[in-house]
């Protein structure tokens, strides 16, 4: 199945989209009960909570009224499938509080159908980051949330019956994953999300974007209501800086001890001089072509990698040797930062280093920025290089395996 960030948003066009809405404002896209149909529907659902062992008491959860089921009223022990002890719903318990009128969240489930799939790589196809979905089941009056913002875009899909938003006016300041934001409490919330912007009705085959940040809150006012929530993580200034740190690696400056303080102005003065010495570098360093073409590569990588097998065609029609290799992605599992002893440059790994010259070093950078690469990538990165033989040396120290 596949889908596009047009098929979403239609009849909006893209174009309108970023120019106007794109980290600016709410839209709610109105469509036909059809749109979404293949996503996913009731039947789909309950195939998928029959899948017993992808369930536990984090990717499964229960909440009434706002309040989350405590997981041991709605589960009963268990051992997953890695042998780990774990709390797996049972379904007559779910279907007790779901009677009630509790509502179901499935985490983490944009990768368990061809239809969730779709959906995430269209958004991620676009450019806007990964993607990552839940489903919300909810029932007749009853809220599963208290008014809130993400730490993410959310695009919501609904598939099944309606649902009514409360869109406010307030927004966060381009809020993270972070306990600054996260640890705000509900009377904070309840005061910043200011007034009613607007209240808006999602049917089946609307779709409501929400930029990161904006404050809101949903209730099923009809019998029923299934939406799929699609937090899209884009790259951030944050990943900037991460990447400027790997490049400062190289430059004695950033190496250096700062002065020592003793209390005296001078000392003070001298401190100073080098934070100025290394705010001035770092202006240099972010005008690098080099680091511009990593960050490029990085917000262009940006996003999970889903599917790609078709065995039977690997088995049936398998490239020759070298082009099989050029074209198998690898991704970093293991830890690992470029070091520099004198003029002797290396790789730090959990093994020990690794012995490099600068060019394999700065190769090795190129990798560990990206969440995926291929041998012709390499290659094209850094042309000097042999790529097949770096890559055969990360994975012998456990920092490469195929992706």
């Amino acid at each position: 199945m596949k889908m596009t960030l047009q098929d979403l948003l239609a009849p909006v066009t893209p174009e309108q989209f970023f120019a106007e809405y794109y980290d600016r404002q709410p839209l709610h896209v109105p469509g036909g009960a059809a749109k979404f149909a293949a996503v996913l529907d009731w039947a789909g659902i309950d195939a998928l909570l029959g899948m017993t062992h992808i369930w536990s008491e984090t990717s499964l959860r229960v909440v009434m009224d706002s309040v989350p089921v405590p997981p041991a009223q709605y589960s009963a022990k268990a051992t997953s499938r890695d042998g780990a002890p774990v709390l797996q719903p049972v379904a007559g318990k779910v279907q007790e509080w779901v009677a009630r009128g509790a509502s179901v969240v499935m985490n983490d489930v944009d990768s368990l159908t061809p239809g969730l799939a779709a959906v995430s790589r269209a958004l991620e196809d676009a450019g806007l980051g990964k993607a990552q979905a839940n489903v919300y089941i909810s029932f007749q009056s009853h809220k599963a949330f208290h008014s809130h913002y993400d730490t993410h875009d959310v695009w919501a899909v609904q598939v099944e019956g309606e649902k009514a938003w409360n869109i406010w006016e307030g927004r966060a300041e381009w809020p993270i994953a972070h306990p600054l934001f996260r640890g705000q409490p509900q009377a904070h919330h309840d005061q910043a999300k200011g007034r009613l912007r607007e209240k808006v009705v999602i049917r089946k085959g609307d779709l409501l974007y929400l930029p990161r940040g904006w404050y809101h809150d949903a209730l099923a006012e009809a019998p029923d209501s299934v939406h799929i929530a699609y937090g899209v993580h884009a790259a951030l200034g944050m990943d900037a800086l991460n990447v400027l740190t790997e490049r400062a690696l190289y430059d004695a400056l950033f190496r250096q001890p700062l002065p020592r303080q003793d209390g005296s102005p001078a000392a003070r003065e001298a401190l100073s001089r080098r934070l100025a010495a290394i705010g001035g570098r770092l202006s240099d360093l972010s005008r690098d072509p080099k680091v511009l073409e990593v960050l490029e590569g990085f917000v262009r990588g940006h996003r999970f990698e889903r599917g790609g097998y078709d065995l039977q065609a690997a088995r049936a029609g398998a490239p020759a040797a070298g082009t099989q290799a050029a074209g198998r992605r690898f991704r970093v599992v293991g830890t690992a930062r470029p070091v520099r002893r004198g003029n002797e440059f290396g790789l730090k790994t959990d093994g020990g280093v690794i012995a490099m010259s600068l060019p394999e070093v700065e190769a090795s950078a190129w990798i560990l920025a990206r969440p995926t690469f291929t041998e012709a990538e390499l290659r094209a990165a850094s042309p000097a290089l042999d790529a097949a033989a770096l890559i055969d040396r990360l994975k012998a120290v456990g920092v490469l395996a195929a992706a």
